[in-house]
């Protein structure tokens, strides 16, 4: 056996963790390392007024026993990266996927200007573990004998930040953010009682929860309602400006929205973010586009999409690529798609 090293990315090299499809059990309780994903700190006593400016949420108002998610969008109001948000003693942390992390962290900085915030990247320093399933609580009790109790929920302690976060399959989810030494030592109780998978396994589960991720081939193609953003809680009506705050609170007000986020099926893999999607009653025109997809089997996927309305209301079928690609079936959101009103909104 090889001797277990304190280096994480070494370690993770030799766990030889399998996809979920390869491991073949749909809605195991799972853990899986996310090395994916990149995390930016910011630190200084204008770090969170200068957040508040730039987000889609509400950063000033954020405490520690909470996590948001949160938008940054281009002056026109289209996503440039989705975040999970949460304060760790002195700084505000930012995930996002890691190759994303470089270019948003520069384009932050160029705002700051003369408000006293630095930003970091940490993404070695405190790595994150997705834990998924009923019996992820129980795995976790060593570490944490009081779980959090809702999702966005955080509960800190000597071993790092546990984040709950939206439900998928009905089961609970958690992110354990900790440094590399830690999990390396939790490795074994955690693969006792839990499968071990890749990082592909959560992103899964990212999906069948609802919860989209813009990426680099999907930048500046949504305003956040378009991918269901405000209704999960990454947008506050409230707070004030932000880039593209008048186009994204115009696209609230002012008339119906007409483009959502939908959950679907679909018998292929190795589908792409970014990929057009069409209809039977219209095939000349694409009516959407994939915003995230993950396999689910050794044949099929989960994706989610954004769409025109009028689509999934006209009884037509909806297709992959083309109007002769792999039909997508559409399935039940673990949420209400419900218009916000002024009686809804984050306080």
């Amino acid at each position: 056996m090889n001797e277990i090293t304190s280096n994480w990315p070494e370690f993770l090299q030799q766990q030889a963790l399998p996809t979920l499809p390869t491991a073949g059990v749909a809605n195991a309780s799972f853990f899986a390392p996310l090395p994916d994903l990149g995390l930016i700190a910011l630190a200084g006593e204008d770090a969170a007024s200068f957040l508040h400016t730039q987000l889609t949420n509400d950063v000033q108002n954020l405490n520690a026993a909470q996590a948001r998610l949160a938008g940054y969008c281009s002056p026109k109001g289209r996503l440039l990266a989705t975040f999970l948000m949460w304060k760790s003693g002195d700084s505000i942390l930012l995930q996002l996927p890691r190759n994303m992390q470089a270019a948003i962290q520069k384009r932050l900085q160029m705002f700051v200007m003369r408000a006293k915030a630095k930003l970091a990247d940490v993404s070695d320093a405190q790595i994150a573990l997705g834990l998924a399933g009923d019996a992820a609580g129980a795995a976790l009790a060593s570490w944490f004998p009081v779980l959090p109790d809702a999702p966005y929920a955080k509960i800190d302690n000597e071993y790092g930040s546990l984040i709950r976060l939206a439900d998928a399959n009905a089961a609970p989810r958690y992110q354990w953010i900790t440094n590399p030494e830690t999990a390396i030592a939790a490795w074994p109780s955690l693969s006792g009682s839990l499968q071990a998978l890749d990082a592909q396994a959560w992103r899964l589960s990212e999906i069948q929860a609802g919860i989209p991720q813009v990426t680099l081939a999907t930048q500046e193609q949504f305003v956040p309602q378009m991918i269901n953003f405000e209704v999960i809680g990454g947008v506050n009506f409230k707070k004030g400006c932000y880039p593209g705050q008048e186009i994204v609170a115009r696209s609230q007000y002012l008339g119906k929205l007409k483009r959502r986020a939908a959950l679907a099926t679909v018998e292929a893999i190795g589908v792409a973010a970014a990929t057009e999607v069409f209809s039977s009653n219209d095939p000349e025109q694409p009516c959407g586009m994939i915003v995230n997809a993950e396999a689910n089997s050794a044949h099929g996927s989960s994706c989610l999409l954004e769409i025109k309305l009028a689509v999934l209301e006209s009884g037509g079928t909806i297709h992959l690529g083309s109007v002769n690609g792999a039909q997508l079936h559409i399935q039940t959101l673990p949420y209400s798609i419900i218009d916000v009103t002024d009686s809804e909104l984050s306080a």
